[in-house]
């Protein structure tokens, strides 16, 4: 007896609730269709399914078996999918969500490089700051930047981290003063990322451990390249993201302020469907993007 087969027919006619219907969809007679369920209960020494004249229902032991009987023949699938990819070119359509200042600060690089290795693979990116169903939405891969990741059904997997810099304007801090401790900062101006779990409340570790402050906000934005435009126009104090950051404190046209303290890192995520179903063309995309964000 062929264990696998007897294993998808017999999961086949619970799906179908039907062993007449089974064979229809198995290009089998009844007859076969019963016998590889017969025996495959003869092995395991257990009924895993009632039939009467009328109707078949499973067994408490088929109710078992059934579930692990999916199980394993989704990751069977699943292995023998991946290593036939492993041999192929990755091709086909690739739909991605990110950030829009991460898009376009950070991920234009490096899906260049990307597309230029996997030259069979289209990619349709779309740009959003707010967090998309990737269900629903019809995303192969979403990519999140957050502190952490609320509880859900999706995949998530830590390609990389991003401290959060906080800094002002040079005239900013010469018209209004330089903050020396963190509760100096209820003295001044602050502006925010709105789309944070509290974009208000700040949460600072610095050398007298951690510090949270309700902060006055004169200006919020879901829009990290906007906030940093504010900055630059010297409006008050806030936060950016290292890779929008750096540059800007390198020029000189942004000042780190409080040095000694430090925000939480955020994480980089890439989220998806289901790891047992992970498609070639997502695999090798979330991997090519662990490899190239890792250091940031």
């Amino acid at each position: 007896m062929d264990v696998l087969m007897a294993m998808r027919t017999f999961r086949r006619v619970v799906e179908r609730a039907s062993f007449s219907q089974a064979a229809l969809d198995l290009r089998q007679s009844t007859a076969a269709v019963s016998k590889q369920v017969r025996q495959l209960e003869e092995r395991l020494g257990s009924l895993l399914i009632l039939r009467t004249t009328r109707r078949m229902s499973l067994s408490e032991a088929g109710q078992a078996y059934f579930k692990e009987c999916c199980h394993l023949l989704d990751e069977f699938d699943a292995l023998e999918r991946a290593t036939l990819a492993g041999a192929s070119e990755p091709s086909g359509n690739l739909r991605v969500n990110a950030p829009l200042s991460f898009g376009l600060k950070v991920l234009s690089p490096v899906l260049v490089s990307f597309m230029q290795r996997y030259p069979q693979l289209n990619v349709e990116l779309t740009l959003d700051d707010r967090v998309l169903d990737v269900v629903s939405e019809g995303f192969d891969v979403s990519l999140r930047i957050r502190t952490s990741l609320a509880d859900s059904s999706l995949i998530a997997r830590r390609l990389g981290d991003i401290e959060q810099i906080i800094c002002a304007a040079p005239t900013y801090l010469d018209s209004h003063g330089t903050p020396n401790c963190a509760e100096d900062l209820y003295q001044h101006e602050c502006l925010t990322y709105r789309l944070t779990d509290h974009p208000c409340a700040w949460q600072l570790e610095g050398p007298h451990g951690q510090t949270r402050l309700q902060v006055p906000v004169r200006f919020s934005v879901d829009n990290s390249l906007m906030l940093s435009d504010m900055l630059l126009a010297g409006l008050g104090i806030g936060a950016l993201p290292s890779f929008i950051a750096r540059p800007l404190l390198d020029s000189g046209q942004l000042v780190r302020v409080l040095p000694e303290h430090s925000m939480s890192r955020r994480g980089i995520y890439a989220v998806y469907a289901s790891n047992r179903h992970l498609s070639h063309k997502v695999r090798v995309f979330v991997d090519f993007l662990a490899e190239a964000l890792g250091d940031e």
